[in-house]
């Protein structure tokens, strides 16, 4: 199952969901068409199959050996999560783009909300800052969003928000006692 999850997750990011015709995703997946409905019997179970595959090979390469220290740890999540981009994603998160291809998919929705909370919550945990999970998720997801534009850029944006999330700097007049404020009013 794995050989085929891996092909369907590189055939749908490469193309889209709505692109490859059976047959495609037969051949990305390199199995017969029997084979490959005998695993995934809809191409609704083939896209859940394909991000299931997605979110194994983001979560190792994200978290998998980060330094011990919190600090060394945030700055090399946001390094890995930009290279995830430049490698992997370059148009922007897959799970996303699944699920505004099939707004009304409740296992897609209940999928994307999955992964994204348990990238969170290991963020935080990686990160020394158990508080911080949606903070640490709006970092992550704005570098994923930024990325297509702003490349190793947004990835140096991140890092800095993420030291201000730590306590660590300050970025004009947005940080205030480790917390980020909208302007100076706090």
């Amino acid at each position: 199952m794995s050989k085929i999850s891996a092909g369907l997750e590189r055939a749908f990011a490469s193309r889209g969901f709505a692109d490859p015709s059976v047959e495609d995703l037969r051949d990305a997946a390199g199995v017969s068409l029997r084979t490959l409905y005998k695993y995934t019997p809809s191409r609704a179970e083939m896209v859940l199959a394909a991000l299931e595959n997605r979110h194994q090979r983001y979560m190792a390469q994200v978290f998998e050996g980060l330094p011990e220290a919190p600090a060394e740890a945030l700055d090399a999540m946001v390094s890995r999560v930009g290279r995830w981009m430049q490698t992997e994603a370059s148009h922007g998160c897959l799970f996303h783009a699944a699920v505004a291809a099939d707004p009304s998919s409740a296992p897609l929705r209940a999928l994307l909300e999955r992964h994204k909370t348990e990238v969170a919550s290991r963020a935080a945990e990686a990160c020394g800052l158990p508080d911080a999970a949606i903070e640490l998720m709006v970092i992550i997801e704005g570098l994923t969003q930024a990325w297509p534009l702003q490349g190793d850029a947004a990835v140096a944006a991140a890092k800095r928000l993420g030291d201000l999330l730590r306590g660590g700097g300050r970025l004009g007049d947005v940080a205030c006692h480790g917390r980020i404020w909208v302007g100076g009013d706090a």
